[in-house]
């Protein structure tokens, strides 16, 4: 029940407190700014929440209960290995918990103030924030939008007790029997593997002729390789029509090549992609431009069609990573503070934490190549690095695309241990204009992860040490 409505002046309000938006309002605040962050849910956004920590959590959590069960090849065995999944969902709670604090914690220490509440635009200055006890309107010198996505829900697998979206998968009480998967992209294949490991049979539809569309082929392979070896089935090409849930069950009607078939399951996780929050915003009151799909569009400095009103994250044009929500966070703020900040997305990683993982940056072979640029490669297999071998985990390789005339790095693709962690050493080639000479003179430590980059970097100059070139 609203009780008040009452009016605030603040310097930047910010509405989201994800990845974008708490950053953006810890930057405005380092920049001398008052700021004040609307939610209406938990501080940390759909990432810290119900995203990317606690799926990683559970990735962690299933990868150490396959070492456990499989470590034979190093003399290793281990009896009685076993799930208890009430204490895992615990546990991943616990780190969910410990970064949320902290983010509470540094929201206080730069004396930013954080509501509870819906907004909405009166108009372009004026924001209703309403909860169920109050409501009170904020008067604005900038606005920092950053409401992020939510899944999205296809007409007739409508989420409910049986049909999850990657929410729920994440906070299931118990390790599934079955589980279908529709959508082969990186949330599909990070979760369908994750209770693979934990001892799930699953099957994944995708649409498209590979698993992990927008990836290369060479890099996805491996990945198709450990989901067989998971026994997880892999319907590519496959278009999901209906389901019906029976008691505990759920099954699945679709058509592989226009073949129907059917699947029976305990649940069904949809991951068909997500949907931008920016309906209810009352955006269309103020006239900041939309796409049909409700993306917001935006100048170099994540500036708006309403100039003191900026945009953020999964709601304006680019992939949904939690990573560039952030960078164009800073971006914004340091533009509304007057600074010459401005986005380039040039050294932006994306990352599927799969197994094995899979990272890239900057352009790939073959974008380099449709844009007409020369271009030399340089690859390098992990099974030749004495540290992934002694890891077991020694599939993969890195790869380096470098312009021949020049030798600098253009871009870079990971399979393998590590990926996520290895792809900064490529973001920062290509954000610097490193060459290969820079990379391959750089020296690594040994044994190391490492020194793969380094190796592949001498493998595309002609130099490679640890391989036989011809």
């Amino acid at each position: 029940m609203v009780v008040g409505d009452f009016s605030t002046d603040v310097d930047v309000l910010v509405i989201g407190a994800g990845p974008g938006g708490y950053v953006a309002a810890i930057r405005a605040a380092q920049l001398g700014k008052s700021v004040v962050v609307v939610d209406k849910d938990e501080v940390g956004g759909v990432c810290l929440n119900r995203g990317c920590i606690p799926s990683k959590a559970l990735i962690s959590a299933a990868h150490r209960f396959e070492v456990m069960k499989e470590s034979d090849a190093m003399g290793l065995s281990a009896e009685g290995v076993k799930v208890d999944f009430g204490k895992v969902q615990a546990w991943k709670d616990g780190v969910v918990k410990k970064l949320t604090g902290g983010v509470s914690g540094l929201f206080k220490g730069n004396k930013i103030k954080l509501v509870s509440g819906e907004a909405y635009f009166v108009d372009a200055t004026t924001v209703s924030v309403s909860n169920e006890d109050n409501a009170e309107r904020f008067k604005f010198n900038h606005c920092i939008i950053a409401t992020g996505s939510r899944p999205i829900e296809l007409p007739k697998f409508q989420y409910g007790k049986r049909i999850l979206s990657s929410t729920e998968a994440l906070a299931l009480n118990e390790v599934p029997k079955r589980m279908i998967v529709i959508g082969g992209g990186y949330i599909g294949v990070e979760l369908g593997q994750t209770y693979a490991k934990f001892g799930t049979k699953v099957t994944i539809l995708e649409g498209s002729d590979q698993i992990l569309p927008g990836f290369e082929p060479e890099l996805t392979r491996l990945v198709d390789r450990k989901l067989k070896k998971l026994d997880v089935e892999v319907h590519t090409k496959a278009m999901a029509k209906e389901s019906k849930v029976t008691g505990d069950e759920v099954t699945v009607s679709f058509e592989v090549n226009g073949e129907a078939k059917e699947a029976t399951a305990d649940y069904v996780l949809v991951t068909v992609g997500r949907r931008p929050n920016t309906d209810d915003l009352g955006l269309e009151n103020i006239g900041v431009k939309m796409t049909d799909r409700g993306i917001i569009e935006i100048d170099e400095q994540c500036r708006t069609s309403v100039p003191n009103i900026y945009a953020i994250g999964d709601i304006v044009p680019g992939f949904a990573l939690a990573h560039k929500a952030s960078y164009e966070g800073k971006v914004a703020a340091e533009a509304i503070a007057g600074h010459a900040s401005a986005i380039d997305y040039k050294g932006m990683p994306s990352v599927v934490f799969s197994d094995p993982e899979i990272a890239s940056v900057g352009l790939t072979e073959k974008e380099a190549k449709e844009k007409g640029i020369e271009v030399v490669t340089g690859r390098f297999n992990f099974a030749a690095n004495g540290r992934a071998l002694a890891l077991e985990a020694g599939e993969g390789f890195v790869k380096l695309v470098a312009d021949k005339a020049s030798g600098v790095v253009l871009g870079g693709q990971i399979v393998g241990p590590e990926a996520s962690n290895l792809i900064a050493e490529l973001g920062l080639a290509v954000e610097m204009g490193a060459t290969l000479e820079d990379v391959a003179l750089t020296i690594h430590a040994h044994p190391t992860l490492g020194e793969v980059v380094m190796e592949t970097a001498e493998a595309a100059l002609g130099q490679a040490v640890h391989m036989v070139q011809r």
